[in-house]
């Protein structure tokens, strides 16, 4: 069981931001910027590509509105997204506020915050949080 699952599980806490029943997004504990979000697959797969077809569509869609109330909630200019995966073997995205190129290098220092901070945070975007009509079928 990944870090991550036990996150789902509440095994582990964190910072919530949005869930629904194919999905769970929350802070990065160790964010580049204040917002900085993961949203990962509840079922536990080790790298993004090798989820169904439906499931990647899916798990876009559901970043996308994750997106959209991040940037309601966190002054931006956009939001920008990354897959990596090679820091833990559950797939993820990374949702990170932007306000320059240089908030999204992976290498750069990472941000200290309170616990307070992060509640905060999730907070912002929890309660910015909408699932958005989607012509494409996925819930």
């Amino acid at each position: 069981m990944t870090i991550f699952s036990k996150i789902i599980a509440g095994e582990i806490p964190s910072y919530k931001v949005a869930e629904n029943a194919g999905f769970y997004a929350f802070l990065d504990i160790n964010p580049l910027v204040k917002g900085h979000t993961l949203v990962v697959p509840k079922k536990e797969v080790d790298y993004i590509y090798d989820l169904d077809e439906r499931t990647v569509g899916e798990i876009f869609v559901f970043s996308k509105q994750v997106a959209i109330a991040i940037q309601k909630a966190i002054p931006c200019k956009r939001v920008g997204i990354a897959v990596i995966g090679m820091e833990v073997p559950h797939a993820h995205i990374h949702l990170i506020p932007l306000n320059r190129e240089s908030d999204m290098i992976f290498s750069n220092p990472k941000l200290k915050l309170t616990s307070e901070e992060f509640r905060s945070i999730a907070s912002a975007i929890a309660a910015s949080f909408e699932i958005e009509p989607n012509p494409s079928g996925f819930q």
